[in-house]
């Protein structure tokens, strides 16, 4: 835990998640612990129910706490994190997704922190979701952060949140970062395709592989990564299955949860998102910071992250066979692969760096805390 320095009167932010597990919202909320300006800024990270996989990735200049909260409403928890913020001065908590529950319970006390709530979910998450709670959780929030406008929109006409506290604000990934490609990866260069998402309903993995057995009839050396968590054993199960039914065990590898990922992307070919459901996927922005050529269904943002497939090739959702001509056309055509690679790396630069989106991230706490 870093010590408490009493004249220091940077600005504290926490950041807050569930957990820190291989996801798109726990890599946004670790991102943005390391990369605010530490002239501004003093961060601080709570996961509210247990740490993971991406604990390592945390810088060693930022506060940790974790709550271990067991239920809904753990009120051990929620005295712990009042204790905390007490204890160091937090100025503004930066609930993501479901943490904004705790959160909310936490800034009632002393020293009050502000609320932004920044909201990751799905196009399937959203419709899901009770409006009256959420209506409920948002009372007295200084902000929402959503990383689509369909999230903005949700916000205000649905939850009747004000039209002047929510901000549209993208998720982003580290265009600076170079690693060496992974050396012993399956497969072989300019034949391999990877797919980074955890393995559940959503990500729509089934289709993915049935795609592939399309496309190994004229590639046969085409091999597929899966890399990600299994949360779900029985979907697990179910792709395992067809992967057995479409008889491409030589082609399709699970390399399950990976500390290495940007080096893994870096020795791969094609980058594929096949998911029925996104917000905006942190793992397609990874596919661009590396200059890799993409295929992704027409879903939450996709469309508008790949310029309306300027930077990438867009297919529908769950249709196996658009996907598979997709990533055939790429398989065939090298140099169709690196203009769109450029493309896209160039458009992730311009639009979804951490310089571009930690700015405005700024202005959003000083409009926050200015208006307290």
């Amino acid at each position: 835990m870093i010590a408490e320095n009493k004249t220091d009167r940077r600005i504290h932010v926490m950041h807050m998640t569930d957990t820190l597990d291989l996801g798109g919202r726990e890599r946004i909320a670790v991102e943005l612990v390391n990369q605010m300006p530490r002239d501004r800024y003093r961060t601080s990270l709570c996961t509210t129910r247990r740490d993971g996989p991406l604990s390592p990735c945390v810088s060693a200049d930022v506060g940790r706490i974790c709550l271990h909260r067991k239920r809904t409403f753990d009120l051990r928890a929620i005295r712990n994190l009042v204790k905390y913020n007490r204890d160091h001065r937090v100025d503004v908590l930066h609930a993501h997704g479901s943490s904004i529950l705790v959160a909310r319970m936490a800034a009632m006390f002393s020293p009050y922190p502000a609320i932004i709530w920044h909201d990751h979910y799905g196009t399937n998450d959203r419709k899901e979701r009770s409006t009256w709670l959420f209506r409920l959780l948002l009372r007295q929030v200084g902000g929402v952060v959503a990383v689509s406008k369909p999230l903005a929109d949700w916000s205000q006409n649905r939850l009747h949140f004000r039209k002047d506290r929510i901000w549209c604000l993208p998720n982003f990934v580290d265009t600076t970062k170079r690693v060496a490609p992974h050396r012993e990866l399956p497969g072989r260069r300019g034949s391999r395709i990877v797919c980074v998402a955890n393995v559940r309903p959503v990500k729509d993995h089934l289709t993915l592989i049935r795609a592939m057995q399309h496309v190994v009839m004229p590639y046969p050396d085409a091999h597929l990564l899966l890399v990600g968590a299994h949360p779900d054993a029985n979907y697990l199960g179910l792709v395992q299955r067809e992967i057995q039914i479409q008889g491409l065990q030589s082609h399709v590898t699970l390399l399950g949860i990976r500390q290495d990922v940007t080096s893994i992307l870096e020795g791969c070919d094609i980058g594929v998102l096949s998911s029925t459901s996104e917000g905006l996927p942190v793992s397609l922005l990874e596919y661009g910071a590396t200059s890799m050529s993409v295929v992704a269904t027409r879903v939450g943002q996709c469309g508008d992250v790949l310029d309306d497939g300027k930077a990438g090739l867009l297919v529908p959702a769950s249709e196996a066979s658009q996907l598979a001509n997709a990533i055939i056309s790429l398989l065939a055509d090298e140099s169709k692969r690196k203009t769109l690679g450029r493309a896209f790396f160039n458009r992730v630069q311009s639009r979804y760096s951490a310089e571009a989106v930690i700015g405005q991230l700024s202005q959003i706490y000083d409009t926050v805390l200015g208006s307290r």
